[in-house]
């Protein structure tokens, strides 16, 4: 079980799988690294693909809240070090959209940006949306009304299997409560400050029926990178879920069009 440990002595988990450059997957507030499962086998081969555990989340520990981006970013630093990781390709969802921009501004490893459903600034989340996301996990609730916010109903109701599957990881690998109000601290917090100073390649995709971010503050995020992209994805906040495929594969040729 590869971990490392932080300068505020904070063990992070994280797995690794094929081999070139490297594809760090950052995930949303609350959510283990099952999120990432479909682009992580997807990639891996002509990439090493990289998911961690925040800290708050699964197999990471869990100190005391509240979190900052900034903070999370440090972390990060930390995994890909441990894994010697030169340049990485990031790839966010919601808070982890935000930790990879802070990252990028920080950091110099980032080879590019890929940004699911996140923002500029913690005034554009719609935090209550997303607590009402995570919170059905802690109730009794079918799987398939617990995921309302999180995939389209004809996604749900086309993969009952899948659905119960996911139903599991989330009791497994989520953050409690406490860790995600943690990192929802860190959302609230967030600015990204001047973003034409990141000028690196940012592909930004947002579903076009997200509860949780506005389609126009996603479109307005990719404005103000000088190198930024748009794209609508079809769903809800795991878009990247609901169309696997065709978002692993547009991710790949992303990847492929900006390698040096």
């Amino acid at each position: 079980m590869p971990t490392t440990t932080t300068d505020d002595g904070i063990e992070l988990y994280y797995e690794t799988a094929g081999s070139g450059e490297t594809v760090a997957f950052i995930g949303e507030a609350g959510l283990g690294g099952w999120q990432w499962g479909w682009q992580h086998g997807g990639v891996a081969g002509p990439y090493r693909s990289l998911v961690w555990d925040l800290r708050g989340t699964g197999r990471s520990e869990m100190p005391a809240g509240p979190y900052t981006v900034e903070r999370l970013a440090q972390d990060l630093e930390r995994v890909l070090a441990d894994v010697a990781v030169r340049n990485a390709h990031l790839v966010g969802v919601g808070l982890g959209g935000m930790v990879a921009l802070q990252y990028a501004r920080e950091f110099t490893r980032a080879q590019t940006l890929t940004l699911f459903n996140s923002a500029r600034s913690g005034t554009e989340i719609d935090c209550a949306a997303l607590r009402e996301l995570y919170e059905p996990k802690t109730r009794s609730e079918t799987q398939e009304s617990a995921l309302v916010g999180w995939l389209s109903a004809p996604f749900r109701e086309g993969n009952s299997d899948l659905i119960e599957r996911i139903g599991s990881w989330r009791r497994e690998g989520d953050a409690d409560s406490d860790g995600f109000e943690a990192q929802l601290s860190a959302i609230e917090g967030f600015n990204a400050g001047p973003l034409y100073e990141l000028t690196l390649p940012a592909l930004v995709c947002h579903a076009v029926d997200d509860p949780v971010v506005s389609v126009e503050d996603g479109e307005a995020l990719a404005q103000d990178l000088p190198r930024g992209t748009f794209e609508p994805v079809e769903g809800r906040h795991l878009c990247f879920i609901e169309h696997s495929r065709a978002v692993t594969d547009r991710l790949c040729t992303f990847f492929d069009d900006t390698t040096e």
